[in-house]
């Protein structure tokens, strides 16, 4: 944030001084792409296109388990766990709606697979607490996967926004943006093939 206010004076306050600009967040320890709005107009219009679920978002991931599915969907409420208020869960009963679609890019040996998540919705910790509920967490997920980690060495979740796409605040044209996978996310994937 710090590095954003220093280099443009006019971000949007809309988020107040923690996150000026920020129209949506990925988790600690998510790499990725992100957008900052520099003022209010384009912040307001692409949090619309956020709330209508209009915007492209596509994550890479490395999940535990063989899918018998190359590709699907899981719809399932998302709200705060009864158990641990400090997660999310599935929660049929007092959870929001929550849409992840995924497909299988490559099963990398008998215990990996590495992924692509769409998001229609964005819940927090969406994608790790839809994988986890089908048998699929996250590499390197400590609050939602197997608590020891095979790569000691290995910080965070093993999930990076790969795509982020929008329509154009002023322009109208439609936008897609990319970051390339950390090197630690390649390294990984070719040690495991």
């Amino acid at each position: 944030v710090n590095a954003l206010m220093y280099h443009i004076k006019d971000l949007s306050g809309i988020n107040g001084v923690l996150r000026p600009g920020i129209v949506h967040r990925i988790d600690k320890d998510t790499t990725g792409v992100l957008v900052v709005c520099k003022n209010d107009m384009a912040h307001k219009s692409l949090a619309e296109q956020l709330k209508e679920h209009s915007i492209t978002r596509k994550y890479e991931a490395i999940v535990y388990n063989n899918f018998t599915q190359e590709e699907g969907t899981v719809d399932a409420p998302i709200g705060r766990s009864p158990a641990d208020r400090k997660k999310m869960a599935v929660e049929p009963k007092n959870g929001k709606r929550a849409v992840t679609h995924y497909k299988v890019l490559s099963h990398l040996n008998h215990q990996f697979n590495h992924i692509e998540c769409q998001l229609e919705t964005g819940r927090t910790h969406q994608i790790r607490v839809h994988m986890s509920s089908i048998g699929h967490p996250l590499l390197g997920d400590q609050v939602y996967g197997p608590k020891k980690c095979p790569f000691p060495n290995l910080e965070g979740q093993t999930l990076h926004a790969m795509v982020l796409g929008f329509v154009h605040p002023v322009t109208k044209e439609y936008l897609e943006f990319t970051a390339p996978l950390p090197q630690y996310f390649e390294k990984l994937q070719k040690k495991l093939i």
